[in-house]
């Protein structure tokens, strides 16, 4: 190993005592003590708070440490392809966590510190998640490819399966070996998964194991996985879990580059079969623009509208009319569409509408609407619903396997030279 440079995060204090420090280089840059201590500070607090037995110390601070390596190697990786996550977007992302809350964005900063959390920290740590997701997503994700004959096949081991019609509350430990592994290296993990199965048969906690030796993403939260649908449970546990019930720990279960054991925390029925409303109706949209005002805008949707109620055909109108390129050569038709599926400010019209009744011009961000609703009905969307259950399914099982073997050999590739 080198030899520890001083470096700017080295700084003292009036005292002479480092204030901050490294604990480890990583290629060009360095993991702090205070990023260290601060992660070993939140696992130790969780853990209290949920009841998880802790591994010893030694065990404990390694596996924090090489969750912070990765995530410096990813998030030196996303700066060298450029990819920075606006202002913007995390706003929106703090927006949502807000509302999720029942809280205002305004007031997340009070919020935040009630829980002893700092604004500022909180950003920071919110945009390093997202710039790590939308990593994952570039490199990995856009590499994944889901074929109708794997969505089939999924949707067929799928039918009156009993998971398909149960939710789960899951934990996970995931004991990873290259993709380059011997015969002898993956017994080796296979025995230590075996290991791992019978001490946890004979009573030792889950969570601790999973603290202590999963490689998967939430190893230092137990192996929490929280509660998913039986349409989300990956692919590779859907055989084990029907046979189990609460509190049941599946055998290791072997994947393309890892073993697997999974814990049922509880369970409850679901309800199969999906509905939803759905409207169909068309509309004409003027944009104002450099010619255009938006005065003028709503006049000839004034005049239209006087027109349509006139006697003259909508569709016709929307033809001539129209600045939207998706519907104005239908005669301004939208098709079958669900709550949401436009601007706020769209859908409230749409929402109050009575059929077969043109709407008065409104304005919305992308300039001013007439609409008239021509039907409703309530639809059965399951079949549609499995099949996008499915893509996600086989997709989030390969995004599991691939970026595992991505952060892999990222991680080998790198220069790492850990203080602790």
């Amino acid at each position: 190993m080198l030899a520890a440079p001083f470096t700017a995060a080295d700084e003292l204090s009036e005292t002479g005592e480092f204030i901050d420090g490294v604990v480890a280089i990583v290629n060009e840059g360095i993991v702090l003590r205070s990023e260290f201590n601060e992660q070993l500070a939140t696992i130790r607090q969780r853990a209290i708070a949920q009841g998880v037995p802790l591994p010893p110390a030694d065990v404990l601070e390694e596996q924090i440490m090489e969750r912070l390596i990765l995530k410096e190697i990813q998030l030196q990786r996303a700066d060298r392809i450029g990819l920075e996550i606006s202002d913007a977007m995390l706003n929106d992302s703090i927006r949502m966590i807000a509302e999720q809350n029942g809280w205002s964005f305004d007031e997340m900063p009070v919020k935040l510190a009630e829980d002893g959390l700092e604004y500022a920290q909180f950003r920071r740590s919110l945009r390093d998640e997202i710039t790590l997701e939308q990593l994952r997503r570039i490199e990995v994700g856009q590499s994944i490819n889901v074929s109708e004959r794997e969505v089939t096949q999924c949707i067929a081991d799928l039918e009156g399966n009993v998971v398909v019609n149960s939710e789960f509350e899951l934990s996970h430990i995931r004991l990873s070996f290259s993709e380059n592994a011997s015969a002898d290296e993956i017994r080796e993990v296979e025995t230590l998964a075996n290991s791992i199965y019978e001490q946890i048969q004979e009573g030792t906690d889950f969570r601790e194991m999973a603290v202590r030796y999963s490689a998967g993403d939430t190893a230092l939260e137990g192996g929490s996985l929280g509660w998913m649908k039986g349409e989300q449970v990956p692919t590779l546990f859907i055989d084990a879990l029907q046979d189990m019930a609460a509190g049941d720990v599946s055998k290791p279960l072997r994947a393309a580059n890892s073993f697997h054991l999974v814990r049922i925390d509880d369970l409850r029925s679901a309800v199969q079969r999906s509905e939803v409303k759905q409207i169909k109706a068309r509309h004409i949209l003027v944009t104002p623009n450099e010619i255009i005002d938006d005065e003028t805008a709503k006049q000839r949707l004034d005049e239209a509208l006087a027109k349509i109620r006139g006697g003259e055909d909508f569709g016709e109108q929307a033809k001539l009319l129209s600045d939207d390129p998706g519907s104005a050569n239908l005669g301004g038709d939208l098709g079958w569409t669900t709550p949401g599926t436009f601007v706020p400010e769209f859908d409230e019209v749409v929402e109050d509408a009575e059929i077969g009744v043109v709407s008065e011009p409104f304005r919305s961000q992308f300039g001013w609407h007439i609409v008239e609703v021509l039907e409703r009905r309530v639809y059965d969307n399951t079949e549609e619903l499995k099949q996008r259950n499915c893509d996600a399914r086989i997709r989030n099982s390969k995004m599991a396997e691939e970026s595992q073997l991505w952060m892999q050999r990222m991680r080998d590739e790198a220069f790492v030279d850990s203080r602790i």
